[in-house]
């Protein structure tokens, strides 16, 4: 497999080395706009509560005895006061609790990642540090040092470090992950990707073909 030399910083902003990608991972030629669109929708479908309830004829509170007779009274004939045709009644084919999970391959949605990983390198929206060896757990801290490092948008910060997830728990346009929870509708939804050096080869060793 060919790789590629990628820049790694440290947290102050200056060149700290550099880390090997692979090419088939990080600079895949053709993007698939299709697959990744297919698994923002499988991750999408698979996180919905599928809570949606409405009650049948047996569950509606009510008598269930004959309103009136069925002949003879010049009116519609009716069984019970739970029927659909009436007010407070039940509801006929409505929702009930469901998964919207379906079948979605390993294999597309790592290629999925693959292209998405490669769609934002091309962009310029990853960005690679040393670590997340962080002074503090104070957001204001994470926001300076993020800033520093030329991100001032949404970001993505890939890292399971305590103090790095207790700095971006409070600030509504940071948000963490690890490396092995990165998918592909986070990687659409913020504008740039900050990876720690040990999380992106972590990353990478999951999503290779």
């Amino acid at each position: 497999m060919t790789s590629f030399q990628h820049p790694v910083l440290s947290l102050n902003g200056k060149p700290s080395g550099s880390v090997d990608l692979l090419s088939n991972v990080f600079q895949v030629k053709e993007i698939n706009t299709h697959l990744i669109w297919e698994a923002v929708r499988h991750f999408l479908a698979k996180r919905r509560a599928g809570t949606a309830k409405t009650k049948d004829k047996w569950e509606v509170s009510g008598s269930g005895r004959k309103l009136w007779k069925q002949k003879g009274t010049g009116r519609a004939r009716v069984g019970s006061i739970r029927s659909p045709l009436w007010k407070g009644g039940a509801t006929v084919h409505g929702p009930h609790p469901r998964s919207f999970d379906y079948a979605f391959p390993k294999t597309a949605r790592r290629a999925a990642l693959r292209n998405a990983l490669s769609q934002k390198l091309s962009e310029g929206k990853i960005l690679v540090v040393d670590g997340w060896n962080l002074e503090s757990h104070k957001t204001q801290q994470l926001q300076a040092t993020l800033e520093g490092l030329g991100i001032k948008g949404k970001a993505l910060l890939v890292g399971s470090e305590e103090k790095l997830i207790r700095a971006a728990g409070n600030h509504p346009k940071l948000q963490t992950v690890d490396s092995l929870g990165v998918n592909v509708y986070e990687l659409i939804k913020f504008d740039q990707i900050v990876f720690s050096k040990e999380a992106v080869l972590a990353l990478q060793e999951k999503v290779k073909p």
